[in-house]
């Protein structure tokens, strides 16, 4: 398969933005040979419904500019709408493990939780901040506005906490240790 559709793989499941030298070490390829593949990409994408975007040395897809009307009036409804079992999930993890990076819960979860992540932040029941261990990476940790709205102080104060907590930490503990084989 070309690099380019490789990338464009890629950047479609990540679903934020990645740096090219990341791609190139991804790819094991030269900085070149992912500058002439995001080219290519680029002009692939020209004058359809999603995009190809770049800030400084970060590339990802997004959506076409002329298009945002049509989003934000999908995104009011959806704001509207109950939570999905997707959202629900998402939110139950990053509950009871009081703060999870997205891996975490892709993991936990058994798929790409990005979009939802997005959802929960838009709707402001998570925030994301940057891990402290690892600056590449983000922190989903319950929002103030969905702990006051459940009616509780503390994420310790949820139902079964020391248990359910117990749980997600093994979880993420196999992760890393999956991760280093």
């Amino acid at each position: 398969m070309e690099l380019e559709k490789k990338i464009g793989a890629l950047l479609f499941w990540k679903g934020e933005p990645v740096k090219r030298k990341k791609l190139a070490e991804i790819f094991k390829v030269k900085d070149e040979e992912i500058s002439d593949a995001l080219e290519k990409l680029k002009k692939v994408h020209e004058g359809r419904g999603v995009v190809f975007l770049e800030n400084n040395d970060e590339v990802m897809l997004g959506t076409a500019p002329e298009l945002s009307d049509f989003f934000e009036k999908l995104q009011k409804e959806e704001l509207n709408k109950e939570l999905s079992k997707a959202s629900l999930e998402t939110l139950s993890i990053v509950l009871y493990k009081n703060g999870a990076n997205r891996a975490e819960i892709d993991y936990i979860r058994g798929v790409n939780s990005s979009f939802t992540l997005r959802a929960l932040s838009i709707r402001g029941l998570v925030e994301k901040t940057v891990d402290a261990k690892d600056s590449r990476r983000y922190i989903y940790k319950p929002s103030f506005e969905v702990l006051s709205f459940m009616g509780i102080k503390s994420v310790e104060e949820l139902p079964d906490y020391q248990e359910v907590n117990h749980g997600i930490i093994v979880a993420a503990k196999n992760l890393e240790e999956e991760s280093k084989i």
